[in-house]
């Protein structure tokens, strides 16, 4: 099939930890080269961020990015982008009107309208990848969406062809907001595991990234830069771990993040014990990922949360926010803590990091896992059977037990 997926400000070519790329850009590029691998024709239309960039460039076999001129070709923050989605929309439809998808699938709530701005009479799936009314709950003045997103969301919800969610707490959000739960199917994001895979530490990434010998411990982070994913709660646990190195990958130069991490770091006296690397080649993170004794990730709300999926596939254990896709895939397979809890969070990071054989067994569990559930080949065939029903006209309802 000829399907059209729509990622509006999260292009799956752009590099990773910046303030907008992140879960979403690897989910979009990795579902569109596995679904590609299943026979099927793919194009994902994201919007232009540079005046270089050709209209079209070919991301892998059977996946091609199509990169649309709908306001400037600059970067620009994805809360600003309401303004330009009608052309967006526009665009598709031209795009739509030369070849028709036979479905379109839409990543993010401005992708969704305009997709359903542009589809007619093609089927339209959505995945909200994160959802306003959670956003709204947890960043209450901070939250800088648009006033419209959350009833915009419930619109779009109520009038795609089907819902996919990514793990159970998001099919709750979503019935409060009365999307029908007939059209809501789950399907979890998904991890490379050929990549992402048990091995050995490399003693030249190990080099590369952390400070002389191991002592006490060595933490990853590894988030993109903004306050909701918790990054100053691992700092401040860190006063609580004598000892222990923790390198936070992710954002870029000029971010307020950074720089806020980085005082909040100086503060705590911690500037000898805490890196802040920036942004990470995407071929970089697994072999990043296999050089730390645990991978930390504790946002605050988290519509799914891959970093905590790819720790498991490579065999590292995992300690993370008791929230949203983090009730799915760590827990019974990795820790749980209280989000913005820096207390709990240091007992869980000394307690992994003070038992070799706990490391071990959380390593070796959670890596049985990510390979039982979380395979990308996996992922795509179970997105595919949402597809081929829109297209038939029939919704069957895929429950959370694949998550």
């Amino acid at each position: 099939m000829r399907i059209a997926m729509i990622s509006e400000h999260a292009d799956p070519l752009a590099a990773i930890g910046g303030v907008d790329a992140g879960g979403q850009n690897v989910h979009v590029a990795a579902l569109s080269s596995a679904l590609a691998a299943r026979g099927h024709t793919v194009v994902v239309h994201t919007r232009r961020t540079s005046p270089g960039q050709p209209e079209q460039a070919p991301m892998g076999p059977g996946v091609t990015v199509d990169y649309i001129p709908a306001g400037p070709a600059a970067p620009v923050p994805k809360d600003g982008l309401v303004p330009y989605m009608p052309d967006f929309a526009r665009i598709l439809r031209e795009r739509w009107r030369r070849e028709r998808p036979d479905v379109v699938h839409a990543h993010f709530w401005m992708s969704g309208q305009a997709a359903l701005a542009a589809a007619r009479d093609v089927p339209v799936v959505l995945t909200y990848h994160a959802l306003g009314t959670v956003k709204r709950r947890w960043q209450g003045a901070a939250d800088t969406s648009p006033p419209h997103r959350v009833g915009t969301e419930r619109t779009i919800g109520r009038r795609a062809d089907a819902i996919v969610a990514t793990c159970g707490d998001e099919v709750r959000e979503l019935a409060a907001m009365g999307v029908p739960p007939e059209r809501v199917s789950v399907v979890p994001c998904g991890v490379d595991l050929d990549r992402f895979r048990p091995a050995p530490p490399d003693p030249v990434q190990v080099s590369r990234w952390w400070y002389g010998p191991r002592t006490g411990g060595r933490i990853l982070c590894l988030a993109r830069l903004v306050p909701r994913k918790g990054v100053d709660t691992v700092i401040q646990a860190l006063r609580r771990l004598p000892g222990a190195q923790l390198l936070v990958a992710g954002g870029d130069p000029g971010d307020g993040e950074l720089a806020r991490l980085r005082a909040l770091t100086a503060m705590h006296g911690l500037a000898g014990r805490v890196r802040l690397v920036g942004s990470v080649a995407r071929p970089d993170v697994p072999a990043l990922m296999r050089s730390a004794d645990v991978v930390v990730t504790v946002p605050w709300y988290e519509p799914f949360g891959i970093v905590a999926i790819e720790a498991m596939a490579c065999g590292v254990p995992v300690v993370a926010s008791a929230v949203g896709g983090h009730l799915d895939t760590v827990a019974g397979w990795g820790v749980l803590v209280p989000p913005r809890r820096p207390r709990a969070l240091a007992r869980a990071l000394g307690e992994l990091l003070d038992s070799p054989e706990r490391r071990e067994e959380l390593g070796q569990a959670g890596a049985r896992r990510a390979r039982r559930r979380y395979g990308w080949a996996r992922v795509a065939e179970r997105t595919e059977a949402v597809y081929t029903q829109v297209i038939s006209g029939r919704t069957v309802r895929l429950e959370a037990s694949g998550c």
